[in-house]
C-alpha cells in the first residue's frame, strides 16, 4: 500500500527511514519491540503504538484494523509477515536471517501471523496501558504528526 502523503512528509523531513507501527497494550508486541530496538543493526527504526494518534491516522486511513504490525516506509506501508520480515531483515545476524523466509509463499505467511495475532492476548496477555518508553528509548518513539 502506498504510504499516505502526510507521512511521507514526515519521514521525508527527518532522519527517520522507517516506522513500526505496534500494538502498544499487547505484551507480545511489546516484547517483541524491545527485542528489535536491542538488535537493531543501523538503528533505522522508529516506533509508534497503533493506539497513538499516528498510528490512529494511519488505521483510518488505510481502513485496517488494529491487529496487525505495520511498517510505514517513505513510499509504502507493509502489514502482517511482509512488514515482520522486512523488520527482521533490519536487526544483527543471525536474526536478519528471518527475511529470507520471503520464500514461502505470501498467503502461508500471513495465515501462519492471523493464527498468532488472533491468540495473542489470550496466550501473552495484555496491558491496561500503552508501553511508555523509557529515557533511552524516547527518542526512537513517535507518537505525533
Amino acid at each position: 500500500m502506498e504510504t499516505p502523503q502526510e507521512i511521507k512528509s514526515l519521514l521525508n523531513s527527518s532522519d527517520i527511514e522507517l516506522i513500526v507501527l505496534f500494538d502498544g497494550v499487547c505484551n507480545l508486541c511489546n516484547s517483541t519491540v524491545d527485542f528489535i530496538i536491542k538488535n537493531d543493526k543501523n538503528k533505522n527504526l522508529r516506533y509508534a503504538s497503533l493506539q497513538s494518534e499516528l498510528g490512529s491516522r494511519v488505521l483510518a486511513y488505510f481502513k485496517t484494523r488494529p491487529d496487525s504490525i505495520i511498517l510505514v516506509s517513505p513510499n509504502y506501508l507493509y502489514t502482517k509477515a511482509d512488514a515482520a520480515l522486512l523488520i527482521a531483515k533490519e536487526l544483527k545476524k543471525p536474526y536478519s536471517l528471518l527475511y529470507y523466509l520471503r520464500v514461502v509463499p505470501l498467503k502461508i505467511r500471513n495465515l501462519i501471523y492471523d493464527v498468532i495475532a488472533k491468540n495473542r492476548y489470550k496466550w501473552f496477555g495484555k496491558k491496561n496501558s500503552c508501553r511508555l518508553p523509557n529515557k533511552e528509548e524516547q527518542k526512537l518513539f513517535i507518537e505525533k504528526l
